[in-house]
């Protein structure tokens, strides 16, 4: 009688997800507040002004700004958002204007006013 003898079973196959760390906002890149600029294990990257520091080391931005990687004290990394001069005065005019209701510079700058379907000429519906 054939037999084939019985094959070890295979001691591979695990492996954990992946964490997906990294830098999530580059340098000079709009930031609004809440925005996560790097998620890191340890503190690679030290927070700066206008950005704050989770338990699990994530910096995220606090304001709306830009995004600036520079180097502290004792050879330290840090990424610091700088506060635009437009955002205070997009503020201060949507407070005059809107009765203090302030309005955020991200959407301000990325509003495009939104077109309906275009129509073509010669078509049936609506006629």
């Amino acid at each position: 009688m054939a037999h084939k003898k019985a094959g070890g079973s295979s001691r591979n196959g695990r492996d954990s997800q992946s964490k997906r760390l990294g830098v999530k906002k580059f340098g000079s890149q709009l930031v609004i507040g809440g925005n996560i600029i790097i998620r890191q294990r340890g503190t690679k990257v030290y927070p700066g002004a206008n950005v704050g520091i989770g338990k699990d080391h994530t910096l995220f931005a606090l304001t709306e700004g830009r995004v600036r990687f520079h180097e502290g004290k004792l050879g330290r990394k840090y990424v610091s958002v700088d506060a635009l001069a437009e955002a205070a005065d997009l503020r201060a005019l949507a407070e005059r204007g809107r009765g203090a209701r302030p309005i955020s510079l991200f959407s301000y700058l990325s509003f495009t006013p939104r077109l309906g379907p275009a129509r073509r000429q010669g078509s049936a519906s609506g006629l």
